[in-house]
């Protein structure tokens, strides 16, 4: 167990004022600096960062792209033409969708595409200038919103699965101020994953209101319940994209390909939406489509376009994948089998699963899940378990309103479980009579 009182003065040194809220990298550095102190390895569950090794077949594209010269140009704005045509292709044999090649733009990330996104969602119609939040979700995204000024509204899903879905979501849309639904599936941090029925109420209620749904697939066909690994036969990835022509998917290379540091991903823009003219986004961009409006004004204006050899990369990648001949899905499993084990060291000792059913299933076994421990709220455990060098984040910064912790299981490694385990007997040792 780690003094409490370093963890303390750490806290207070560090200025947060109010631990509900502490953010992610404020918990980090509350772990990285105790760690430090104490000379006590903390099990650091808190960062969403991938822990395997880059896919392979992307390394050695980017290589040879850049021996080849690429990094003396700039990329074309509208992406490297291969990586188009093999995100299209992707889309197809893993979503069961089609998606036109000139619709699938490159991006710095998912984090840069959800911002261009939202840029173009609240631009186009000026009576719609709010996003709506089917939370919980990365916080991230917020803070980009209030970075350019944007509002948004945010419900728990916790209590509108199934059937109850529609009338909640509906609630807000009919105010009209609406311009985009965001979420993501799986879901960081509640790993549920929306059934098919709740995708097609969220797809038809955007084309009822006329609003885009900004479907974030960070953790792509990572739902390990299924298996969505073999290209152009179903099961496919489950998409909003089969129930409106109102969507852009956001596809990341950096968990299901563990291509995170070269900022990498995708966006996928529906045939009818990237051609789609709006009043407003005319007015202001020259007659631009939609589609166009996003690469080459929103994109250009943000980072001039995407790192040239790793879109090389990624298009080798996803052109592997399509043929069948690399399956990213057999190298990320390994995150539900870690969560599987992580659970049952929690669940034996005292702790509950917070988000634990996708309606009549148990939620999968994957990159993250939620804890609870009797009725502490998630700003005491989430404090109470530095103290046992185990750093992981309040659910309330997240927009959940549940009570309790994200884990992630990226970083966890199978000599730590033993450490894991005997933390949280001590744990639950010392607290279980005040459950």
């Amino acid at each position: 167990m780690i003094e409490r009182k370093i963890i303390d003065r750490l806290i207070d040194q560090l200025g947060i004022q109010d631990f509900a809220k502490a953010t992610i990298r404020e918990v980090k550095q509350v772990a990285a600096l105790a760690e430090q102190q104490s000379g006590v390895e903390f099990i650091k569950l808190e960062m969403g960062v991938p822990g395997l090794p880059a896919a392979e077949i992307g390394v050695k594209a980017q290589i040879k792209a850049l021996e080849d010269g690429v990094a003396r140009f700039y990329p074309d704005i509208q992406g490297q033409p291969e990586l188009k045509q093999q995100a299209s292709r992707f889309v197809k044999a893993f979503v069961g969708v089609d998606v036109d090649a000139q619709g699938c733009v490159p991006v710095c990330g998912s984090m840069q595409g959800t911002f261009a996104s939202f840029l173009t969602c609240s631009q186009a119609d000026k009576r719609k200038d709010t996003v709506l939040f089917i939370d919980p979700g990365f916080p991230v995204q917020k803070m980009q919103l209030k970075v350019m000024g944007v509002g948004f509204e945010t419900f728990d899903v916790y209590d509108f699965r199934g059937d109850q879905l529609h009338d909640k979501l509906e609630s807000y849309l009919q105010k009209g101020n609406i311009c985009a639904i965001v979420y993501s599936n799986p879901n960081n941090p509640a790993w549920i994953c929306l059934t098919e029925d709740e995708l097609q109420t969220i797809g038809r209620l955007a084309t009822q209101y006329d609003c885009i749904v900004i479907e974030d697939l960070a953790y792509f066909a990572m739902d390990f319940r299924e298996d969505l690994s073999v290209p152009f036969q179903p099961p496919y990835q489950p998409t909003v994209a089969r129930y409106t022509d109102n969507y852009m998917l956001l596809i990341s290379g950096s968990k299901a390909f563990s291509y995170a540091g070269e900022r990498i991903g995708v966006v996928c823009i529906s045939n009818a939406l990237f051609s789609r003219h709006y009043d407003d986004l005319s007015a202001r961009y020259e007659g631009l489509p939609f589609g166009i409006v996003f690469s080459t004004r929103m994109l250009y204006a943000l980072s001039a376009g995407t790192s040239h050899s790793a879109q090389y990369a990624l298009a080798a990648i996803m052109r592997a994948a399509a043929d069948g001949t690399y399956c990213f899905h057999d190298e990320i499993k390994v995150y539900g089998e870690r969560a599987r084990r992580m659970k049952d060291i929690f669940q034996r000792h005292g702790f509950h699963i917070v988000y634990d059913r996708d309606l009549d299933r148990p939620v999968a076994d994957g990159f993250y899940f939620t804890i609870g421990y009797g009725d502490m709220t998630g700003s005491q455990l989430a404090r109470e378990l530095l103290y046992y060098g185990v750093s992981a984040i309040n659910l309330i910064t997240t927009g959940s309103h549940q009570e309790g912790l994200r884990i992630c299981v990226s970083h966890m490694r199978d000599d730590l479980l033993p450490s894991l385990e005997q933390r949280m007997e001590e744990f639950h040792k010392e607290h279980q009579q005040n459950r």
